[in-house]
């Protein structure tokens, strides 16, 4: 059974705070955060974001997306995670530029499908 509403949101925003910590783990040079609290400050943003105006964003870019054949998804998610730190302030979570905005945003949207499938699934 597939979840909605708040549960989605939940796990979405549980996942990101995870994904968060060990991104900042392994790209330690290039990707900053200052503290555990600032990584669920970042994913509980990130969350909203992801909610609120990357639905708008999607529907904006819709002829980019689909001429780029769903590539362009990955340039929103990147601006996503680049208005994240913005919003939470450089001091406290920052990425250093805008590729490794890219990366990060590639291995989040991967480790959010398998671990969405796993729990629809299960």
């Amino acid at each position: 059974m597939k979840k909605t509403g708040i549960f989605n949101f939940l796990g979405r925003f549980c996942i990101n705070t995870i994904l968060f910590l060990a991104i900042a783990g392994f790209f330690k040079e290039n990707f900053y955060i200052a503290s555990f609290k600032y990584a669920v400050i970042a994913g509980l943003i990130l969350s909203c974001l992801n909610a609120v105006l990357k639905p708008l964003l999607m529907l904006l870019s819709l002829p980019i997306t689909f001429l780029t054949l769903g590539l362009f998804s990955i340039i929103i998610n990147s601006l996503m995670l680049e208005m994240t730190s913005i919003l939470i302030g450089y001091q406290y979570f920052h990425i250093v530029n805008f590729g490794m905005a890219i990366l990060a945003a590639l291995i989040m949207s991967f480790c959010n499908t398998v671990i969405s499938n796993y729990f629809i699934h299960n």
